[in-house]
């Protein structure tokens, strides 16, 4: 359901601070502002935030003022904090995860290693699908304190997260402009196409070949 007219973009606000900005998309919703905003407009659940869990859910049931309800295990369960580390031995540069993290939090080249930057990265599980080689895996975070109502996510990096999402849009927004008013994205011919594939295939055959040395 769209936005309203008449949703008072306070009460979005509002509720988006109820968030705590991983930006997974286990909510079955692009980004934590895009389920906002469906609350807001009365088309989603106060049960759907797996990230924010029971701490969530009873903040959102006190503003729209609805019942408390358990979490919906159709988006998944609450799991204790995890952020995600590149084995950068195995890392073939594809440049996948970069694409998928919401926040920036992965750096790196094309055919070179990427990393991880450790506080930024919210552990959103995004990163995983992509990786053609399998050498990301989500580790322990732990708990931290900050004085907000979520025990494993302060409100310093929540907010951070929030504006990082925002900037990332804003960046790939310009660029959709830019193509728009003509600059033209270089033209990739079937051969070049065969050719990325071939490189990718290459890469992964270097990390299966590097494993099985390892294990004999």
């Amino acid at each position: 359901m769209p936005i309203s007219a008449n949703t008072p973009p306070a009460l979005i606000e509002r509720i988006d601070a109820c968030l705590p900005q991983t930006q997974c998309t286990q909510c079955g919703y692009p980004r934590c502002r895009a389920y906002a905003e469906a609350l807001a407009a009365g088309s989603a659940g106060i049960n759907q935030c797996p990230p924010g869990g029971d701490v969530t859910i009873q903040a959102l049931s006190a503003l729209l003022h609805a019942a408390p309800q358990p979490l919906d295990p159709r988006f998944g369960s609450h799991q204790p904090r995890a952020r995600a580390v590149i084995d950068e031995t195995l890392c073939i540069g594809c440049r996948k995860c970069i694409d998928a993290c919401p926040v920036d939090a992965i750096i790196g080249a094309r055919k070179l290693m990427h990393t991880v930057i450790a506080h930024e990265c919210t552990g959103c599980e995004l990163c995983l699908p992509p990786c053609p080689v399998d050498c990301i895996a989500l580790v322990a975070a732990g708990l931290t304190s900050g004085g907000g109502p979520w025990p494993e996510y302060p409100p310093a990096e929540t907010a951070r997260w929030r504006r990082r999402t925002e900037q990332r849009l804003e960046r790939l927004a310009r660029s959709r402009r830019r193509r728009t008013r003509g600059t033209k994205a270089a033209t990739v011919l079937p051969n070049d196409r065969e050719k990325i594939r071939a490189d990718i295939r290459a890469a992964v055959d270097r990390v299966k070949e590097k494993r099985n040395r390892g294990k004999s």
